[in-house]
């Protein structure tokens, strides 16, 4: 049995049907998940500062810039808004996504994007585009491209969420449907669509990033989807691997006695 499968039996031994189940398989994970995701983008994020925050509420003697603390904070809420939306059975549809995103960039755009008439939990209204290929959907065509991902993965089955999610998170980033805060609210979005199906939601490690960029640009050049769905299973793997050898040595010493 590779990690990867080990850490999805893991998961799916827990059984898990309501939010307060599901916040406690996380712990320790949410704030794991909000720390990489949020540093993938933004340097200035500290894992102190995002567990201060997460536990606390708070920070002590911080001295960094206001976007940073903003930025930690609502992941934070994202987070309570995930677990509440899975005791709810939200769809992942328009509406959800753009909540999550409206979520994770409340008070964090700048002056030049308010200028230009852009707003947090609304598509982009001008050209924004990302990574080495450059890509990004026109804002005209932004909803229709998100109806029609959203509307690929509505059906998929347990059995095929990693590749789906895969799917998800490389096309949402290709088509950057909003001004800011797109690598976050397709990742959330992407661990809340794994939930759902029984998966076990994913951290991409910040150290790992040069691997999950060449991912999604495998996608954006040739539209090869295999370098991505390897890489979140082995992010799957590294999130959950502690887990998986505590209760391996559990098992070893049971069978001692």
């Amino acid at each position: 049995m590779t990690d990867y499968e080990k850490a999805l039996a893991l998961w799916q031994r827990k059984h898990i049907t309501t939010d307060a189940e599901l916040a406690e398989a996380l712990n320790g994970h949410s704030i794991a998940f909000a720390y990489h995701s949020g540093k993938l983008e933004n340097e200035n994020i500290t894992y102190h500062d995002t567990r201060e925050i997460f536990e606390h509420d708070g920070v002590t003697s911080y001295t960094g810039d206001l976007r940073t603390l903003f930025e930690i904070r609502n992941a934070k809420e994202a987070n309570e808004l995930f677990l509440c939306a899975f005791r709810d059975r939200r769809a992942l549809d328009e509406g959800f996504v753009k909540e999550l995103q409206r979520q994770l960039t409340h008070g964090t755009y700048d002056t030049r994007r308010w200028q230009l008439g852009e707003r947090p939990g609304e598509y982009k209204r001008h050209d924004y585009v990302t990574g080495r290929e450059e890509v990004g959907a026109a804002p005209e065509d932004v909803a229709d491209e998100m109806r029609e991902l959203l509307s690929e993965i509505q059906d998929v089955p347990a059995q095929n969420a990693l590749t789906a999610a895969a799917y998800f998170d490389a096309k949402f980033e290709n088509i950057h449907p909003f001004a800011d805060g797109n690598g976050r609210t397709g990742r959330l979005a992407m661990n809340y669509f794994l939930v759902l199906r029984d998966h076990p939601p994913i951290v991409i490690h910040e150290e790992d990033r040069k691997g999950y960029y060449e991912a999604l640009e495998s996608w954006d050049r040739e539209q090869e989807l295999a370098p991505l769905r390897q890489f979140l299973q082995e992010q799957t793997a590294k999130t959950w691997q502690k887990q998986i050898a505590r209760e391996e040595k559990r098992k070893s010493r049971s069978l001692d006695r």
